[in-house]
């Protein structure tokens, strides 16, 4: 039988807590577009969180481990994907922000290494953040290779890349991964620590997300996650409901520190989107270096752009998002800055369209809300 559990942690705002039926409508819209989702196995489950005027309201339901029938909550730890990436656009905007780095300046300037190579010499470090670098290696898309690069051979790697007819640094946004590895190498280097303290020290700590961490993965993908962290990381299922890996794990093609995934809670997270909404005091400094990561940089559509990892959406009102996904974890998070409403789903199954079901129910939630000023 399907495990079902809603919990509101707390209220969200004026519009919410003085109307019984708004509230009544919030749970609806989520328990129609995204607790729908819940696997009919047990084996997973959804955390949900709301962000209305910089107050959460928190939803779930399932199983965080379904052998041990722990259950999924706000506070549950996720492997949360490419929603890593956004945490790295919002360094590279302090940076920018700061005069140490600038949007133009080609790779190579921090990794001076690649300066004998070919059309790497090409890209520039805000390419690499908006997708338009035009860099695709193999392990950016299927067949996915069985061999994971080392650092050596990962520069090689660039080297040797030449960009044909379809892959111009500039011309067009192709989504690689591959391109944000290359970014972590060049933030590591431009500000001479690792990407997990630069994180820590200048995103996690100010905005007080103490679940949020991005491991140093070890042996067999296992990662250093902190015990009490660890003991709170969900197991993560495939699509077909089959176990996958251990609570912590990270996967990864790249065999070197900081190069898997982050984990974090759909609380901490509601704090991050919270902030980029400007809902939430924190520095000028970073408001204005969320504010970069929020621009649009490339037009990817008749209504869509891409900003620094963030996606964007223009058909009013503007949703700026973004998805990630791997075999056994499904995330999302999306915002309307405009209306200080946003969205985190997370889930520890794979195959779960949960950016489609966060779109619709953020859609549906921004109905009636007027802009904010």
């Amino acid at each position: 039988m399907r495990t079902l559990a809603i919990v509101v942690m707390a209220m969200a705002s004026s519009f919410f807590a003085s109307h019984a039926d708004a509230q009544e409508a919030v749970r609806r819209i989520i328990r129609n577009e995204i607790l729908a989702l819940l696997p009919a196995d047990s084996a997973g489950g959804i955390a949900i969180a709301v962000c209305v005027d910089g107050r959460p309201l928190f939803f779930h339901g399932g199983f965080a481990d379904l052998a041990e029938r722990r259950s999924i909550t706000p506070d549950s730890l996720f492997n949360v994907a490419s929603l890593r990436k956004p945490f790295e656009a919002t360094l590279l905007a302090l940076a920018v922000r700061q005069g140490k780095m600038a949007l133009d300046d080609p790779v190579s300037t921090y990794l001076p290494e690649l300066s004998t190579g070919g059309d790497i010499r090409r890209v520039t470090v805000g390419q690499l953040a908006t997708h338009t670098s035009g860099l695709l290696l193999p392990h950016d898309h299927p067949p996915w290779p069985t061999t994971r690069y080392t650092p050596a051979s990962f520069r090689e790697a660039l080297k040797a890349w030449n960009a044909d007819a379809a892959h111009q640094p500039g011309r067009q946004h192709i989504y690689t991964h591959a391109g944000f590895i290359l970014l972590q190498l060049a933030l590591e280097r431009g500000l001479g620590s690792s990407v997990g303290d630069l994180t820590e020290e200048k995103i996690f700590e100010p905005l007080g997300m103490n679940s949020s961490w991005i491991p140093r993965h070890g042996k067999d993908g296992r990662s250093d996650l902190p015990p009490p962290l660890l003991q709170r990381a969900v197991q993560g299922y495939a699509e077909d409901g089959a176990p996958i890996g251990q609570p912590g794990d990270q996967q990864t093609y790249y065999d070197w520190p900081g190069t898997g995934q982050m984990y974090s809670s759909a609380r901490d997270l509601a704090v991050f989107l919270d902030s980029n909404m400007g809902a939430r005091r924190i520095t000028p400094q970073l408001a204005r270096a969320m504010a970069l990561t929020q621009a649009p940089a490339f037009t990817t559509g008749p209504h869509s752009a891409q900003a620094l990892a963030w996606e964007i959406d223009n058909a009013a009102p503007t949703v700026i998002d973004k998805n990630g996904g791997l075999n056994n974890a499904s995330a999302y998070m999306g915002m309307m800055p405009a209306r200080r409403l946003g969205i985190v789903v997370l889930s520890n199954r794979g195959g779960i369209d949960v950016a489609q079901a966060g779109r619709r129910a953020l859609r549906q939630l921004s109905k009636g809300r007027e802009p904010s000023h």
